[in-house]
């Protein structure tokens, strides 16, 4: 059942909320989850509702996090970027035993890349807002971990922005996070070219200058927009690559690279996922710790009693790696297998937001984190959305759809449109049922004379009917062409609000609508965003 609303914002907007059953886009393991279908309970631990907060902070009470570490590691970061009172206070709470994190995370994305960047962003804020008021004897941080340790650099090097992709072309290899930003300068160009003149174009224009020329490598770059953009709400940035808070992961690194024990735990689960009908999404390796050091991130993998650095003549005997685990653990990267359970130990953290396939794989951990006694936290889905223009909105209603009809296949769209707009009946399944009638009879009679003619008046029966439905798409065709225009803004629209028939969110980038609206775009969807709210939102100007 949709839901509508109007929202009290500067921007008046109209929301609708969508159950996630009814989008077509949000995968079946996405829907499961939404609706706690039993199959998916052994995977996680809780519950995704605020009565399940209160056990999730006793529960993480019996972890052990290192709070002085993690508050100087964040006083280190913070004096390149500069703090907003917001962030400092939020980082002195941290202190407290009574403060507790809910925690996202992402690559860094160019300009941050697709717009779930910041929904993600935008739902954890919201849920700490409402966990600072629902439960008011604790303290609540939002955390935005950037992953500036991958090297997926084809991933995150590009910004799609209306009809343009922006590209980051460089020849630095490692990790992302260690990238050079005076290789920025051409896609800054281009990005000022695309922005234009205007108030709003000029003031995104130049916080993304200023993030990215003021910072000699990317991650810190990243770091400071989105402190820019979200630092007075509190948000607190983590780069987790730092030596002291690697040096508190150092008996997880150790167990895992001389026991190897993380990748029976998780293909095990993987294997009971897929018996109740759910593909897993990541692959294991022996050893799940990538060797980071200027310009290499390279995997790690042992033969012949020694391990060995892929991709180089790098390679240490046991003691060797004994030694260097315990001398460097910043040259031990965490792969998408081990990342979880390094950002649950070095913070107090009670819940983790992400998207879909975000949750797929943190499915797969939780006897993994009970292995190593952390706290599987609590997951949650953040938020998706569908930002309609008032452009868009008018031609919505000149079409006859609405929110709920959005959703559905352009071309079941399109053919409801030209028979509710068709001056005769375009149906023949009254002529076919009359048709299949007259066949039975037909058949009652012959089959009393020669039984075997049953199936040749059958046969004769399929042919007439296919010829029926021929003609009836030949006279769909004809009506089509009569409302061709309509029928070509209904496909622009479908592709506008749906690219490729995926989601908005994951294609278009939040400078499209900052462009028109400023501050106010941010500001409604903060107005707007629940992530505890199971359902997908569409935003109407």
């Amino acid at each position: 059942m949709t839901i509508e609303s109007e929202t009290k914002n500067k921007l008046g907007v109209k929301i609708t909320l969508i159950p996630y059953e009814e989008v077509p886009q949000v995968s079946s393991r996405d829907k499961a989850y939404a609706r706690e279908d039993s199959c998916l309970r052994p995977f996680y631990k809780y519950p995704t509702e605020y009565a399940s907060f209160a056990q999730v902070i006793e529960d993480k009470k019996n972890d052990y996090t290192n709070r002085d570490v993690l508050f100087k590691a964040l006083q280190r970061q913070y004096s390149k970027l500069g703090v907003p009172e917001e962030v400092k206070s939020n980082i002195n709470k941290l202190k407290s035993e009574n403060t507790f994190t809910i925690v996202t995370a992402h690559q860094p994305s160019l300009f941050t890349g697709p717009l779930y960047y910041i929904y993600k962003i935008i739902s954890t804020i919201n849920l700490v807002k409402k966990l600072n008021t629902y439960l008011p004897n604790y303290q609540f941080v939002p955390i935005f971990i950037t992953g500036g340790e991958d090297h997926d650099f084809e991933e995150m090097n590009h910004v799609n922005l209306f009809s343009n992709q922006l590209v980051w072309e460089n020849n630095e290899t490692g990790s992302v996070g260690a990238m050079k930003t005076s290789s920025l300068k051409n896609v800054l160009k281009e990005l000022k070219v695309i922005l234009g003149e205007t108030l709003n174009g000029k003031k995104i224009y130049e916080l993304m200058e200023q993030t990215h020329t003021n910072f000699d490598t990317y991650s810190d770059a990243a770091l400071s927009l989105v402190n820019e953009l979200f630092g007075k709400d509190g948000l607190v940035c983590l780069n987790m690559n730092q030596a002291d808070l690697k040096r508190e992961f150092i008996p997880i690194i150790r167990d895992e690279i001389f026991n190897q024990v993380s990748q029976p735990l998780v293909l095990a689960t993987a294997e009971k996922l897929n018996e109740v009908g759910f593909k897993t999404q990541a692959s294991p390796r022996e050893i799940n710790f990538f060797y980071l050091n200027h310009q290499i991130r390279e995997r790690i993998v042992i033969k012949n009693d020694r391990y060995h650095i892929l991709n180089t003549e790098i390679s240490f005997s046991k003691e060797e790696m004994e030694n260097e685990i315990e001398n460097h653990p910043e040259h031990f990267s965490p792969n998408v297998i081990m990342r979880p359970l390094f950002q649950e130990l070095i913070l107090p953290n009670l819940a983790y937001i992400g998207g879909g396939g975000e949750l797929a794989y943190w499915l797969e951990r939780k006897t993994q984190f009970e292995y190593f006694q952390l706290n599987f936290p609590m997951l949650i889905r953040r938020n998706s959305a569908v930002w309609i223009d008032k452009g868009t909105k008018k031609r919505m209603n000149k079409l006859g759809l609405n929110p709920s009809t959005l959703f559905q296949a352009t071309e079941d769209l399109i053919k409801n449109f030209v028979k509710k707009n068709s001056e005769g009946e375009l149906s023949f399944s009254s002529e076919k049922k009359e048709l299949e009638a007259i066949f039975e009879k037909v058949k009652n009679k012959t089959i009393e004379v020669d039984a075997s003619l049953g199936k040749t008046v059958l046969a004769e029966s399929v042919k007439q009917i296919k010829s029926l439905e021929n003609l009836e798409s030949r006279v769909m065709r004809a009506e089509k062409q009569k409302h061709e225009v309509s029928i070509n803004q209904i496909r622009n629209l479908k592709e506008k609000l749906f690219p490729a028939n995926g989601l908005q969110e994951r294609k278009d980038n939040f400078m499209a609508f900052y462009l028109k609206h400023g501050e106010s775009y941010l500001e409604t969807l903060k107005d707007t965003f629940d992530p505890l709210e199971k359902s997908f939102i569409v935003i109407e100007e």
